[in-house]
């Protein structure tokens, strides 16, 4: 999607602090951090969320889900523990329109997303 921001960070349009990318998921450091290690991990191909997705696409979500724990491993966090969130829709808090996971660590978190 031309208009996009994941798209563009993806085709390098846009730089990123870009930490893992294969052929199907890209993984970067989200520019406002609710947690000292915050990743974002999205698929490649443009998915706008989880309600858009089309059967042959859910395999991608056990792909981020992979990613995320290796990156916790990297980034130190896996030990202590993690959280992984997946925001669907406006009132679900998704605020890019492309389905994209939340890698948060690196202290206490509280019930709530931050």
């Amino acid at each position: 999607m031309e208009d996009c921001i994941f798209c563009k960070i993806i085709a390098g349009d846009i730089p990123a602090d870009i930490i893992y990318r294969d052929d199907n998921i890209l993984a970067f450091r989200d520019i406002s951090p609710l947690a000292p290690t915050h990743l974002l991990i999205i698929p490649v191909k443009h998915i706008e969320s989880l309600t858009e997705m089309q059967d042959a696409e859910y395999p991608v979500i056990g792909a981020m889900v992979k990613t995320a724990g290796i990156l916790a491993e990297e980034e130190g966090i896996a030990e202590k523990g993690y959280r992984l969130v997946i925001n669907c829709g406006a009132q679900g808090g998704q605020q890019v329109p492309h389905l994209h996971m939340h890698l948060l660590g690196g202290r206490q978190l509280t019930d709530s997303l931050g």
